[in-house]
């Protein structure tokens, strides 16, 4: 069965609190097996058929009373996206290089034209993904607070750090098929 992830957007950070075995518990129940969840942000890496974002959203909802945005990609895709790595050559710390992941279409590289970068700063946009270097951190960064959904005209997006696209790709990797 094809290995699957989904990033889960805005959880356990302020009211969304999620707790990652209830989380787990969620994806059993809509049928996927070999369900693991990475740190407390929601990642879940599972097995099983296509996953539907509207059905995990729906079924986030129902269990915790509020509404949280959902991001797939498959083993392959992520892959993919670990590959590319557009920005290695000027990223050099794992925590502070940043890939936004559209949960539309492909993000619109012309959209991003004109962004306020900081100094260090540097982003690629490939495919659905836009790879940020933010040398100084994601809190005070020009960049992160340019590159918006509204801007881009893709929702949602959700970001995770190169540390954790590594260590999603190595659990899907690690299990399933």
């Amino acid at each position: 069965m094809a290995r699957q992830i989904a990033l889960l957007r805005g959880v356990n950070v302020g009211a969304k609190k999620v707790a990652m075995a209830k989380l787990r518990e969620i994806f059993a129940e809509l049928g996927f097996t070999d369900v693991k969840t990475y740190v407390n942000s929601g990642n879940v890496v599972f097995s099983g058929r296509k996953a539907s974002v509207k059905k995990i959203e729906a079924a986030i909802a129902a269990e915790f009373g509020f509404d949280v945005p959902v991001v797939i990609r498959t083993r392959d895709e992520l892959a993919a996206v670990a590959e590319a790595n557009p920005l290695a050559q000027v990223a050099t710390n794992a925590s502070r290089y940043l890939v936004l992941f559209s949960g539309g279409g492909a993000i619109d590289a012309a959209k991003a034209e004109g962004v306020t970068v900081g100094k260090g700063e540097a982003y690629e946009i490939v495919g659905r993904e836009a790879y940020l270097w933010l040398p100084d951190g994601i809190h005070a960064s020009p960049l992160v607070k340019g590159l918006t959904e509204k801007r881009l005209g893709v929702a949602p997006l959700t970001g995770r750090n190169w540390r954790t696209v590594e260590k999603l790709l190595a659990l899907a990797d690690a299990d399933g098929s």
